[in-house]
């Protein structure tokens, strides 16, 4: 059974409110008029944890622990600095450039696929995976709609293509050396909690592991090389084979990379 229904703003135009239809019909989920309703009395009303709201010019999702809606988030800074020759992480542990083929696992929020798509530019691409449709939806809405930014943003923002899927299942179906690089943000085993703005993905989003197959799949798929994000000094990267290419003594997450020099398991 569905755990969420699908809902406007309290006065809707009748475009919101066919809008509203047609992602309930595409979810497999309830549209149900607003009316006059809190989000908590329609979660009693219907048996339902989360909302998947509706508005003029965006969707979000009332979940347990806040309001789960889409914004570029730290992606605005990551580009500026990449545009003034600073460094990133994350781009410098998939060892992106013009042209790249990448594979985001991961979606979450968007903001990596973002500068991914941003330094893979026009002649690269960027497929980015998101198991909860929930989560899916209301990324991929805000990447295609979102336009408070400068356009070299949105157009990075345009180009991510989102699937909803899971990882592994897309994996599988996918011929060898299919990217360039496939990349892995999942659920820190130890979560930093004190990421407040992560809170209300908390409750839609995939906590289970990596597993060494899916892991396997991922380096039959990439050219090059697969990364990890992991909380910094996590066993993960030992147990799926990542060595820890960055990872400094006071930051609290980390970079794990598989190269494609080494020998499929």
């Amino acid at each position: 059974m569905n755990n969420f229904i699908v809902t406007t703003i309290r006065k809707p135009t009748e475009a919101v409110e066919m809008l509203a239809k047609e992602i309930a019909l595409k979810l497999g989920g309830q549209f149900v008029k607003r009316e006059d309703l809190s989000f908590d009395a329609l979660k009693t009303i219907h048996g339902v944890e989360n909302v998947l709201l509706v508005k003029k010019n965006s969707l979000s999702v009332m979940t347990s622990a806040g309001e789960l809606f889409f914004h570029p988030n730290t992606a605005h800074l990551r580009i500026k600095n990449l545009r003034g020759g600073e460094g990133d992480r994350l781009i410098d542990a998939l060892k992106l450039s013009s042209g790249s083929k990448v594979l985001d696992c991961t979606l979450g929020l968007g903001s990596d696929a973002i500068v991914e798509s941003f330094v893979a530019g026009s002649s690269g691409e960027v497929v980015a995976l998101e198991v909860n449709p929930l989560i899916a939806e209301v990324v991929s809405h805000g990447l295609k709609n979102f336009t408070d930014d400068s356009p070299h943003i949105l157009e990075a923002m345009r180009r991510v293509k989102v699937i909803n899927v899971d990882c592994s299942e897309f994996l599988k179906a996918c011929a060898d050396n299919a990217f360039d690089v496939v990349y892995f943000d999942p659920m820190f085993r130890l979560p930093v909690h004190k990421s407040s703005g992560l809170n209300p993905i908390r409750p839609l989003a995939d906590d289970r592991p990596l597993t060494p197959e899916i892991v396997r799949e991922a380096r039959r798929v990439a050219n090059c090389r697969v990364v990890m994000k992991e909380h910094n000094g996590s066993y993960e990267f030992a147990r799926l084979g990542f060595e820890v290419v960055d990872g400094g003594k006071y930051s609290s997450v980390a970079f794990g990379v598989i190269d494609k020099t080494y020998r499929l398991l």
